[in-house]
Order: C-alpha cells, then sequence, then structure tokens
C-alpha cells in the first residue's frame, strides 16, 4: 500500500519503546527494514509507535542537533527507515516523543530541572546516587527546548500519522521559572495548592501550543492526532478538546493492576473520542526486555479491551540493536490473529449503558477502595455501566451511583433531581449522602442524619425487600458509618445492628470487634421513592474488604431499581460482560480469566476459566432470529419470554461472543 492507502484508525497497535541510553554501543547496527516491518505485519499489527526521542534525550533520525544518540549508526536514519518501512506495509507510524523527562537536556542544563519546595531536584529515585529519571520544569526555557525538536520532526516527517508525547503529568514545581511564572499567573507559589493549579495550568498551556504545532502536520482528516501520555484520564472531559484519541495506558502487571482499565475506560468510552489501550508483553512492566508474559495473560487484557470498544495495544521494547524478536512477534501475533477476527462483530459498535458511576475527576485515575469497590460489584452484579464525571448528561441512564469519594455540589444536585423528577433512580453511599455540615445533600433521599457513628463496627440486618437479598445473618460492617432514620414516607431496608460497647484498651471482648448486642433505632440502608441511601461506606467497604453481602446488598438495591436490567447471566463471579449493538445486532462479550496472587505483588493469568452451559439473557425488544457464538460461527439454541433473548454457552478458551440478530 501507499501511504494514502494506509487504514483509518488502527485496531492492532504496537508501542515500541526505545529508551536507549549513550553508554549503549552500535545502536541500529542490526537494523534491518524488510524484517522489522514485515515481523509486525505478520503479526496482525497495523500501527506502530516509533521513537524520535527517548527519555535519555536523545534523537533516532538525521538530524544535525546535538542530541543525536551518539552511538547510533552514522549513516542510519532509524526512525526515517522505520516510518518508510512500516508505511511500505499498511502500517501507520505515530511518532514518540519524551517531554517532561530528557536526561541529556537536565545534565547540559540543570537549572531547567524541576524543584520540591526545599529545592531538591525532582528525581524519580531516592538518593543522587540511584539510577533514575531527573524530571525537567515546563515553565523554563525548556519548553522552547522542546518546541525546537518537535518543530523539526514535524517538518522531516509530515504528514505525521499522530504524536505521542510522553511523561505529561502536573508537575509542580519550586524553581525560579515556576515561582515568577506563578506570581504572574495570580497564584501564591507559597501555597501548595497553588503550586498543583499553577502546574495544571502550565500543562494546559504546553498542551495547546504543540497541539496547534501537530495539527497542520497531521495531513487531511486524520484518524489520530496528538496524545499527552501520563495525564489523568479522569481529566478527560476537561482535556478532550487537546485531542482526536485516547490512549489508555494499563500494564496490569506493571503496576496498574487488573482493575484499573474497567475503571478508566468507562469513563473514557462516553466522550465519543476514539481510543487505544496499551498492556504490555512484559511479565512485569516497562523495560522487562527479557520476559514474556504468559500467552493467556496477554489474551484476556487484549480481549478485555476489545470488550471495551478500544483498540488494542502492546507495549514492546526494540533491542538497542533494531533487531526485532521474533518470538515475541510469535506471542503478540497469535492473540492479534485472534483478536482480527473478532473485530467485525463489534468494531464502531455502540456501548449499552444503563447505570452511571459519578466520580470525582479530581481523584486522578486510581478509583481507591470506593472507585474499586463499585466496579468489581457492578461487574460481578453483570450491570451495564459508565463512569462519569459531575457534569455528564444523565439523561441517557436508568440508574446513578454515587460512590463514598463523590461529593455533589449544587450543579450535580441539581442534575440529580431532575433525573429524579424524570424516573431514574439514585444509590447514594456513605459520606457522599452528606455536605459538609453532615447534613442530607438532597431532600429527595429522606433521611435524618444524626452525626456519625460512635461504633467502629456496627452489623447489617436488611428488612422487607432486602430481607432475601442475603443470607439470615447479621453482617458486620467493618468501616465507620453515620447514623441516619428515616422521614415520613421513607422505607427502611436494612437495619443497624449495634455491638454492646465500642473497643478500647481497656474495655474489650474477644479477638476483635465487639459481637453484635441490639437492633438499634438507626438505619443502614433507606428507600424514599426512586433514591437509596446507604449510611455505611458499602461500597468503600466491598473495594476493601471483598465482602460479598455487601455486593448482595448493592444486587437487591439495583433488582429494586432497575428490575430489568440489559443483561442477566449464570457463571463464575469474575466473569466480565459487556453489550455492543452494531448493525442490528447485539453483542454479549464473555470473558473468563481469573487472575490469581502469584508473587508477593504480582497478579497473573495462566490459563483459561472455562465457562459450561452457561445462560445468558439478553433484553430484547423482539425476538432475534438467531444467537451465533462469535468468532468460532457456533449456532446457539434460543429461546424468548418475556422480553429477554435466553442461551446456553459454554467457552472454553476464556472469551467468546454471543451474537443476537
Amino acid at each position: 500500500m501507499t501511504t494514502d492507502d494506509r487504514p483509518g484508525f488502527p485496531r492492532r497497535t504496537i508501542h515500541l519503546d526505545f529508551h536507549t541510553g549513550p553508554a549503549i554501543p552500535d545502536v541500529g547496527a542490526e537494523f534491518d527494514p524488510g524484517e522489522f516491518a514485515g515481523t509486525l505485519a505478520a503479526a496482525h499489527v497495523d500501527s506502530v509507535t516509533v521513537f524520535a526521542k527517548c527519555h535519555h534525550g536523545h534523537l533516532y533520525y538525521r538530524t544535525g542537533r546535538p542530541e543525536r544518540h551518539p552511538n547510533l549508526k552514522p549513516d542510519l536514519d532509524l526512525l526515517g527507515e522505520q516510518v518508510e518501512a512500516l508505511h511500505a506495509r499498511g502500517i501507520r507510524a505515530p511518532i514518540y516523543m519524551s517531554v517532561q523527562v530528557d536526561e541529556y537536556a537536565a545534565n547540559s542544563h540543570p537549572e531547567w530541572l524541576a524543584r520540591h519546595e526545599d529545592l531538591r531536584q525532582v528525581k524519580r529515585a531516592t538518593s543522587a546516587f540511584e539510577a533514575g529519571w531527573q524530571i525537567l520544569d515546563m515553565s523554563s526555557p525548556y519548553q522552547d527546548y522542546f518546541a525546537d525538536q518537535l518543530a523539526e520532526v514535524l517538518r522531516r516527517f509530515a504528514p505525521v500519522d499522530g504524536m505521542f508525547l510522553d511523561m505529561c503529568w502536573d508537575q509542580p514545581s519550586a524553581s525560579k521559572w515556576a515561582i515568577d511564572g506563578a506570581r504572574k499567573a495570580g497564584f501564591d507559589p507559597t501555597d501548595a495548592e497553588d503550586r498543583n493549579r499553577y502546574a495544571r495550568q502550565v500543562a494546559h498551556s504546553y498542551m495547546g501550543r504543540y497541539r496547534d504545532m501537530i495539527e497542520p502536520a497531521l495531513g487531511a482528516d486524520p484518524p489520530m492526532g496528538v496524545w499527552f501520555n501520563s495525564r489523568p484520564k479522569t481529566n478527560l472531559h476537561d482535556e478532550k478538546k487537546f485531542l482526536h484519541h485516547v490512549e489508555i495506558e494499563a500494564l496490569p502487571t506493571g503496576g496498574w493492576g487488573y482493575s484499573y482499565l474497567p475503571y478508566v475506560a468507562r469513563f473514557a468510552r462516553p466522550l465519543g473520542l476514539p481510543g487505544v489501550s496499551q498492556t504490555g508483553r512484559f511479565h512485569r512492566s516497562w523495560g522487562d526486555n527479557a520476559a514474556l508474559k504468559p500467552a493467556a495473560a496477554l489474551k484476556y487484557e487484549c480481549c478485555q479491551i476489545l470488550s471495551h470498544g478500544l483498540s488494542g495495544g502492546v507495549g514492546d521494547l526494540l533491542h538497542p540493536s533494531g533487531r526485532i524478536n521474533a518470538e515475541t512477534y510469535r506471542l503478540i501475533g497469535g492473540v492479534y490473529d485472534y483478536i482480527e477476527a473478532c473485530e467485525p462483530f463489534v468494531t464502531d459498535g455502540q456501548h449499552l449503558a444503563e447505570v452511571a458511576v459519578v466520580v470525582d475527576p479530581w481523584l486522578g485515575d486510581d478509583p481507591g477502595p470506593a472507585g474499586l469497590g463499585v466496579v468489581r460489584a457492578l461487574q460481578q452484579l453483570r450491570q451495564q455501566f459508565d463512569v462519569v464525571a459531575p457534569d455528564a448528561d444523565l439523561s441517557g441512564y436508568r440508574v446513578v451511583v454515587l460512590p463514598e469519594t463523590t461529593r455533589a455540589d449544587a450543579q450535580l444536585r441539581g442534575s440529580l433531581r431532575d433525573f429524579l423528577d424524570s424516573g431514574g433512580g439514585l444509590i447514594v453511599s456513605g459520606p457522599a449522602a452528606l455536605d459538609e455540615d453532615g447534613r442530607p445533600v438532597l431532600d429527595e433521599l429522606g433521611l435524618e442524619a444524626h452525626g456519625p457513628s460512635p461504633y467502629s463496627h456496627v452489623f447489617l440486618r436488611p428488612f422487607g425487600e432486602l430481607r432475601n437479598a442475603t443470607a439470615p445473618f447479621d453482617t458486620v460492617m467493618y468501616e465507620r458509618g453515620f447514623r441516619m432514620t428515616p422521614r415520613p414516607g421513607a422505607q427502611v431496608l436494612c437495619g443497624v445492628v449495634e455491638p454492646y460497647f465500642e473497643r478500647t484498651y481497656e474495655h474489650f471482648s474477644g479477638h476483635s470487634y465487639t459481637p453484635p448486642a441490639r437492633l438499634s433505632d438507626y438505619a443502614a440502608i433507606i428507600q424514599n421513592g426512586r433514591a437509596i441511601t446507604f449510611a455505611v461506606p458499602l461500597l468503600q467497604a466491598f473495594g476493601q474488604h471483598a465482602n460479598v453481602p455487601y455486593r448482595e446488598l448493592l444486587g437487591g438495591c439495583l433488582d429494586l431499581l432497575l428490575p430489568r436490567p440489559l443483561l442477566r447471566t449464570g457463571g463464575p463471579a469474575h466473569l466480565e460482560t459487556a453489550i455492543v449493538t452494531k448493525n442490528g445486532t447485539v453483542v454479549v462479550h464473555l470473558l473468563s480469566f481469573l487472575p490469581s496472587r502469584q508473587a508477593q505483588d504480582l497478579d497473573l493469568v495462566h490459563d483459561p476459566f472455562p465457562l459450561l452451559e452457561v445462560p445468558v439473557s439478553v433484553r430484547l425488544d423482539q425476538p432475534p432470529r438467531s444467537a451465533v457464538l462469535q468468532p468460532s460461527g457456533q449456532e446457539l439454541d434460543l429461546s424468548y419470554e418475556g422480553g429477554y433473548a435466553t442461551t446456553r454457552v459454554t467457552v472454553s478458551d476464556g472469551h467468546a461472543m454471543v451474537v443476537f440478530a
């Protein structure tokens, strides 16, 4: 293919790291353009992010700038040959540049370094004598230095397939540049929060500047644009103005964990931008160049990415010699072959979601126990849900959930009132139900608050319509809540059993918390019309302790507000689901892999977890003609009753899609 024949937004990508220090000799000496591009094409790859500039600050293309890697073969234009070889095989080649991490610039211009309040340099190390990246201050002249490098790359390679600018977090600094800039912008540099606010302003300033440089070099109607990496995805609702697409870095074994992607992907998805998510082929994380992860783990991660409507991405690391590794691409190619077979059924489809989880974007991408708890619980309950910002349009959802870390300001309270008035359902958990003065955030919650519970542990006893949600057993709540009673017209769904007394060093009984004594006058769960409130931090506690009755109580409350959910399935608790509509079909993703703790701080997947005759029921307005298990093409038995199409599914290899047509 020629450049103009290359496909649109990529589906199976590689992020090809090449951070190569100045002490490495013979850089690129074994690079073979044909072998390079041929290996990637055979692995079903359609886009490779290749390096113009690495964290060491070195450049890998033909340039007169002194930052060119000192040991790159003198006659080798490595980036230029990579781009040309990839384009010849119809593979896109977006270009990578490191921003705030640049060892060459840091060593050449130490006055450009970011500084802590005590004037220590900001460095990813605990000692001056430990290897670690030095961090540049983007309010210093380094911003212009980088702009000069970027301008040269754009002149040399335009039209570019996209730009990946890395290490772009908000970096507070107490350098002279940052102090002067903060004062000029009206911030108080002696105040830590103002330094954070100024850091956000600086980031947005250079993001706008670099975007404006890059966009003219993208060509007409580009499928990809610039991506600023290392920024919180939960700020995308504000920062999407800088972007054409989204990239989510999420190596589960590299520090992100297996719960990260289900949280941030659900936040990014409703924004309407195409997206890529990167896992890695590494056993652990970036730089783990001599270790491959199990094939089942890579398949799970790529299928999970696909199920969230994202393009697949796998991180790799090119050897300094420039020689691509065949075994790495046997692993990746085996997974991408499967993903490519799945794509026709879901690519450009529309995900369905009935539940919106409203989160505070300033919490960043770490959901904490509350965010982790609500995502895991809703996944295990087979609910179809998005994660949204407080200013999101809620009208397309049937239930809204406010976890403990979300505080409802006046705008959100107004949105919630409108949502309830229109027939929506609301679940509010723990502290999210109260304002700063300890009063209910909405009269519609139908409760009176009576201050924090004096007990660190109480016990939950469901009543009425929640009586059968859990076993008939008073379940401990490990986290402290507040006391509440119902207003007239509201009903108690779960009572609070209080202990004999609060445990102290001078007044205790047994090994742990004091046993339950008596049913109190206070409620743990109150329903008032379409609003349900937890006085205890149920979602946070589930994220922290994984106590099954907490999930069951949430499920019982959802059954009251959403009695006919989009999906009902059997199967193990870990089963992950997603629903996509495309061209009149409804596609149900089923993922059955079970990460387990295999090392002190590492969860791994070695094998898929088979599904045997698992019932799958999806709510449809009319009976479908067929149910087919894809990508195998297996016809399934099908029934339709009460508005639900039902089939039974057996899957041995961890992932399948049921296509109702």
